[in-house]
């Protein structure tokens, strides 16, 4: 069947007609948002078991040089799927006096890697079909090789300054800007993805509560089933967008939302901010990656603006307890991404091409795709920690 083909077939003409397509594609959509607000669900009901929550909380607290604290960050991020929930827990630490700012400045860095393991697996939904694997992956890493790459910069250069003068270059830059900054409380965002999607929620989390479990093994069964449902989501959304609904919708993607680099990006940080989550930002794209209507030149951008729009939360979590120091870490996270994206940006070629390859790579060997997600989110930083504490003790 050519691309252009309608997916599903109807009695009568032959095509399903395109406000059906549309439909069909809301109904995806809603589940795929459910599925990862499921799994983040499933994984905060872990970390927010009393003992868990105390090892989370320890894991900064305790941090015992700058790179325990990065490796901590990406691992915590990694396992309840949000930076949010990550930054918006070290600022509130830096404010309640807990933890020091230049370890949460160190932190928030982690955090960025971290974020990016949620459309990384959303990219497996896909790995039926090589060719729309070897899009969707490489849509789906781009960012993480941006995030790596932009540590590996940063990081040493913060972590050399500190050593040196005291202070790292971003923990002054933004010292300075918190210092002259007035900030009211206004709490905490509305998390509108959270809201749509709570009778689903609390339907799983119903089910789940009749066997009587408690909360860690609760929490494993509800992520387990939010990774079960972002695949079949993922293949159904693919699935409708090959059809006739694909056609029409491209044009409105390549000359509006993604018609240059700038309205990318714009579009990155805007839908960011309006559903909190720069993991559903960034795994939305990669099924419209996968079948090929929005190309990776324009998907690097929309990822550098998610990165950015996913800052307002650590800004909103400052606000509640306005502090300089809480301030400080909140805008070194959006420090931190600018510049980022400043050096990345202008070698954009950098980071693409080797999303490109390794895309490849894993679409010729599916081992590689899951390979890249234990190394890069859990082997890595383990060793990490491990090879540092022992150095230290």
């Amino acid at each position: 069947m050519s691309p252009d083909a309608p997916a599903i077939s109807a009695p009568g003409n032959g095509r399903v007609p395109v406000l059906v397509n549309a439909l069909l594609a809301i109904a995806f959509l809603y589940l795929f948002l459910c599925s990862l607000k499921i799994m983040g669900a499933g994984l905060k009901g872990v970390s927010k078991d009393p003992g868990a929550a105390e090892r989370i909380q320890e894991f900064f607290e305790h941090a015992t040089n700058p790179f325990v604290a990065l490796t901590a960050a990406v691992l915590v991020t990694s396992l309840v799927q949000s930076s949010s929930f990550t930054t918006s827990l070290i600022i509130t630490l830096v404010g309640a006096g807990q933890l020091d700012i230049q370890t949460g400045v160190f932190a928030v860095m982690g955090a960025n890697i971290g974020t990016s393991i949620t459309s990384t697996i959303a990219a497996l939904g896909s790995v039926r079909i090589k060719r729309q694997f070897r899009r969707a992956f490489a849509a789906a890493i781009v960012h993480d090789f941006f995030n790596l790459l932009s540590v590996a910069v940063l990081f040493p250069l913060e972590w050399i300054t500190y050593e040196l003068t005291g202070k790292g270059l971003i923990y002054r830059a933004t010292a300075l800007v918190a210092n002259h900054l007035g900030l009211d409380p206004t709490g905490k965002g509305v998390d509108p993805v959270k809201t749509i999607c709570k009778p689903v929620i609390g339907g799983f989390e119903w089910v789940v509560s009749l066997f009587g479990l408690g909360p860690i093994p609760t929490g494993i069964i509800m992520a387990a089933a939010g990774v079960g449902l972002l695949l079949l989501s993922l293949a159904l959304m693919v699935a409708n967008l090959k059809g006739a609904l694909l056609k029409r919708i491209e044009g409105v993607f390549t000359k509006v939302f993604f018609r240059n680099d700038a309205i990318a990006y714009g579009t990155g940080a805007v839908v960011t901010v309006l559903v909190q989550s720069s993991s559903i930002t960034t795994s939305l794209i990669v099924p419209l990656a996968g079948a090929g209507t929005v190309k990776l030149k324009r998907v690097f951008p929309y990822v550098l603006g998610a990165n950015l729009g996913t800052t307002m939360t650590g800004l909103l979590a400052a606000t509640a307890s306005p502090v300089p120091a809480a301030v400080t870490v909140a805008l070194a996270h959006v420090f931190f991404n600018l510049a980022g994206a400043a050096i990345w940006y202008p070698m954009r070629i950098i980071p693409i091409r080797m999303a490109k390859n390794y895309a490849r790579l894993a679409a010729d060997r599916k081992r590689y795709a899951l390979l890249f997600i234990v190394v890069v989110f859990g082997v890595i930083p383990a060793i990490g920690l491990l090879i540092t504490e022992l150095l230290v003790y």
